[in-house]
């Protein structure tokens, strides 16, 4: 057994000495318990964002484009809308606020429609793929994802129905982040009306100041257009404690570590960092089994999860004070790194990793890999814990480790396919994709890769120009490339309704649920076993949800069968929109009876680049790029004689590359649907 990590006492050069702030108790009540007693509007005066609010409107009046840096705990993305709102400047508009992430998004909604005293959906909504909560004559502070702006760019290149956009998380640099700001700078030419905000805790200003600046486009002597204010946030004092050596198992590293702070701190809630989903599952069950035996001699200790595809009740329970005497350990992914706020954490676990994408256009693969988080990142973490009261922060890694890291990853542009980018750019009439104004632009390997893929998908010509209509209902689409071509295509094979209803469960977490029990687990492996098929985890997925539809969304039947009831929930809301979206688009909605070559065709259609085949040493290599890679351990295809040729719609990169969602095809089929790709 792998004894408790020892964590070296911070010496006084490693504490992050920040001046200590007096705050009012209330300050915390506010930020995270609406039924304090204190008004609303007192809370907001207390934070730090409140004492430039002038500035802050000066300088929004002043300029086209504001650069916000505020700390951790600052209020900007909660309070500027408002501020603005407030000032009388979108009577006749809307305030947008993107995010990266659909849980920041709709949170930080509904935190602002509380201080709002209004329901989320009226004044103050959201909008995230897959799930709107807004009014068309009603709502003036609208939060969205990256994603859901961009689709509003598609239909209105101008964006008026609005007159201020911020930018949240700006120092994220995702994909869609850079697209959304390349796309605004060229939207604020033509509309100088139009108010940009940037919101970042760690960015590059003068970078963006003089990206935004137009006025070095247009007259040197002109008045800039760009400026930036900076925001201290509310943080105490945190201490810093480094291993001594370095562990080789840092998902039980981190448990033990809780356990130690349950054992040995004062009360306060820990937050847990993990790279994805399934390890943080692995780690609640693991601390829901230690606060059994913890309980009767420490005190209970309540052990919750978070990630981005979590049910909304899941979430709620998260951002919910625990009862009095309960610790609460949140195991999350990095989405509680930024925006999301979760309360009374005192205490930080950082495993030290994150997943990254990233995409080698020689073997034409995405991969998801698990790589060591850069300095700006582990600053952030450990942001968490200094919120409310001093904190202390753990990291499973050594000192000399965290000095080796990277100062900021790079962006994302620049590290993964951006086929997606240039279906957008060219659906918005940009056709020049190559001298397209990036704030990073991308390798020009990854350009021309993207290219080819996108024209073996037959959304572009030979020109690169967009075809119509199936290049033009791509970029519309909310989805990767490869599932939106296998959703148009669907009408053609007579199976629509099915593959709605597998693309749809691909965008929710995994349905089947393991118990950790003897006999549960022998009787939830029976009742599952019925439904996995041969044919691959896309076909079984179908299998569930039809059988799910068909028991009249009976949760009797989930509770039988071992399934997620609120995953396969959000499922069939999600088949009902992509039903919507195809009769939009005209696309025959209906069903195949059975008929499994058609929906074998169809998803080979869309998958046809991610293509496996079995060597003769037994291990799977890629058809394009001969690559080796391992058929994922939660696939159901582990239970069956291993298919010659399949293929696969992720691949995710730990100890090896897993390739994960198959379905096992013939080669036949492949030369059937893509006699252009396999000559």
């Amino acid at each position: 057994m792998i004894p408790f990590p020892k964590f070296i006492k911070p010496k006084d050069e490693l504490t992050e000495d920040r001046e200590e702030t007096v705050v009012d108790e209330s300050v915390s009540h506010f930020v995270y318990n609406p039924l304090h007693s204190l008004a609303l509007d007192q809370q907001r005066k207390k934070l730090p964002v409140w004492q430039n609010r002038d500035n802050i409107l000066y300088l929004l009046q002043e300029y086209q484009t504001l650069i916000v840096l505020g700390e951790t705990g600052s209020g900007k993305s909660t309070q500027i809308p408002q501020y603005i709102y407030e000032a009388g400047w979108c009577k006749d508009g809307v305030i947008a606020i993107t995010e990266p992430r659909r849980v920041a998004a709709k949170s930080l909604a509904n935190r602002v429609a509380e201080e709002k005293g209004v329901i989320a959906g009226d004044l103050v909504g959201y909008s995230v793929r897959f799930d709107e909560c807004t009014s068309a004559e009603r709502t003036k502070i609208k939060y969205m994802t990256e994603g859901m702006l961009l689709r509003e760019i598609l239909y209105d290149p101008v964006l008026k129905p609005y007159k201020f956009i911020m930018v949240d998380e700006v120092h994220e640099r995702t994909l869609l982040t850079d697209l959304v700001l390349g796309l605004l700078k060229k939207i604020m030419k033509q509309r100088r009306d139009l108010k940009l905000v940037i919101s970042s805790a760690t960015v590059d200003a003068d970078h963006l100041c003089n990206y935004f600046d137009l006025s070095q486009e247009a007259d040197s002597e002109a008045k800039p257009t760009a400026s930036v204010i900076s925001i201290s946030g509310i943080l105490h004092p945190v201490e810093i404690h480094y291993l001594k050596d370095p562990l080789p198992d840092y998902i039980k590293a981190a448990v033990e570590t809780v356990v130690e702070i349950h054992k040995k701190e004062p009360p306060g809630d820990i937050l847990v960092f993990l790279t994805g989903q399934e390890e943080v599952k692995i780690a609640v069950e693991l601390l829901t089994d230690w606060a059994d035996s913890l309980k009767r001699s420490y005190g209970e200790m309540m052990p919750l999860p978070m990630f981005a595809s979590l049910g909304n009740r899941d979430q709620l329970r998260v951002f919910q004070r625990a009862p009095h005497g309960v610790r609460k350990v949140i195991v999350s992914t990095n989405v509680a790194e930024t925006s999301v706020t979760i309360p009374n954490i005192t205490y930080v676990v950082d495993s030290g990793f994150m997943k990254l994408r990233c995409y080698d256009p020689e073997t034409r693969m995405d991969t998801l890999g698990v790589v060591p988080v850069s300095k700006a990142s582990a600053t952030q973490r450990a942001g968490r814990a200094g919120r409310t009261r001093r904190g202390k922060v753990f990291r499973l890694y050594t000192e000399e480790s965290f000095h080796s890291l990277l100062n900021s990853n790079p962006p994302e542009m620049q590290r993964t396919d951006i086929s997606q980018v240039v279906l957008q750019l060219n659906a918005l009439g940009i056709k020049n994709v190559l001298r397209f104004d990036y704030l990073s632009p991308p390798p020009s390997k990854n350009l021309a890769s993207a290219l080819e893929r996108l024209h073996a998908h037959g959304a572009i010509d030979d020109s690169c120009n967009l075809t119509m209509p199936l290049g033009l209902h791509l970029a519309e689409l909310p989805l990767d490339p490869n599932l939106g071509k296998m959703l148009i295509s669907s009408g053609d094979f007579g199976c629509s309704e099915e593959i709605a209803s597998i693309i749809a469960m691909l965008q929710v977490e995994s349905v089947f649920l393991t118990p950790r029990s003897g006999d549960e687990f022998t009787r939830a492996r029976k009742a599952q076993r019925q439904y996995k098929v041969a044919e691959g985890d896309l076909i079984t997925s179908l299998n569930v949800l039809s059988d799910y539809e068909d028991s009249g969304e009976s949760s009797q039947w989930c509770s039988s069968n071992f399934f997620n009831r609120r995953a396969l929930q959000r499922a069939v809301k999600i088949k009902a929109q992509l039903i919507g979206i195809l009769k939009k688009f005209e696309v025959p909605v209906v069903q195949c009876r059975g008929n499994e070559e058609s929906i074998m065709k169809c998803i080979a259609t869309g998958l046809f680049m991610n293509a496996a085949y079995q060597s003769p040493s037994g291990e799977y290599r890629t058809v394009r790029g001969d690559v080796s890679v391992s058929i994922h351990p939660k696939s159901v295809l582990n239970e069956v004689q291993p298919p010659p040729l399949l293929l696969f719609v992720d691949v995710i990169h730990t100890t090896k590359r897993y390739i994960r969602d198959l379905t096992a095809v013939e080669e036949s089929i492949l030369k059937q649907v893509a006699p252009h790709y396999y000559k």
